[in-house]
């Protein structure tokens, strides 16, 4: 479970979050959307700990700042950052040895060969085209098997194999009882997999809520996403039964 309280984060005249609060529940992948700029990235990269902000954030009751919560979560960047001077193996030997893995070979192994991988072994970061390059950065955040994933805008650049894979994948975490949370502009690339939805704009959550719930009210995610983003005003906010 992930835990958003009051979070608040300023680039300096730009209020990129504003009070942002919203809890992700266990065996759950929510979908966060909104329109570019929104504040999507700022919140992940807040969750993952990568900026300094207001307010608290835990992952499963620790903060997310702690070793605990760290070795926990999985993130999934919207661009990767490889190591030029590494292949492609000693990238995941390097990941391994940070997170103190044992025992990882035969994971990493899979994780090769279900991303079509495995021949790519010995090329080096910069070798990759920027698809395989992409499918490693998937690699990379799924192998210490978090309890917790983040992942932003994952599909972008994967043939079709890749985001089969993709979506097995977390349809596999959710199943056993992981938290994801996905940040995507592309919403026909969650449409079946996603639980919660979580739309953004202008720094603010302007929508929280189930799948359930937008089904019992007739709507599609598509237009729950147009109507937030086009057609209501800031102060009107969407909330899930279960945050009220």
């Amino acid at each position: 479970m992930i835990t958003v309280e009051n979070v608040r984060k300023k680039y300096r005249d730009v209020l990129a979050c504003d009070d942002v609060s919203f809890t992700l529940p266990e065996g759950m992948i929510t979908v966060l959307l909104g329109p570019n700029g929104a504040g999507k990235s700022t919140i992940m990269k807040s969750i993952i700990g990568f900026l300094r902000y207001e307010g608290n954030i835990t992952v499963n009751g620790y903060d997310n700042h702690s070793m605990e919560a760290k070795r926990m979560t999985g993130y999934i960047p919207e661009l990767p950052s490889l190591y030029p001077n590494l292949t492609v193996e000693e990238h995941l030997e390097f990941l391994a040895r940070t997170y103190r893995l044992t025992n990882y070979k035969d994971r990493a192994m899979e994780l090769l060969r279900r991303f079509e991988l495995e021949d790519k072994r010995k090329k080096f970061g910069d070798e990759l085209s920027k698809g395989m390059q992409q499918k490693l950065n998937i690699c990379l955040g799924v192998l210490s098997d978090p309890q917790v994933l983040l992942l932003d805008e994952p599909m972008i650049g994967l043939d079709p194999h890749a985001i089969k894979e993709v979506k097995k994948m977390m349809a596999e975490m959710k199943a056993a009882g992981k938290t994801l949370l996905v940040s995507t502009h592309i919403i026909d690339s969650v449409d079946m997999l996603w639980d919660k939805a979580l739309i953004m704009q202008k720094g603010k959550i302007m929508a929280d809520i189930t799948k359930e719930e937008l089904v019992r009210d007739g709507m599609t995610l598509e237009q729950l996403f147009f109507d937030v983003t086009e057609g209501i005003e800031p102060d009107d906010v969407i909330e899930s039964e279960e945050t009220q």
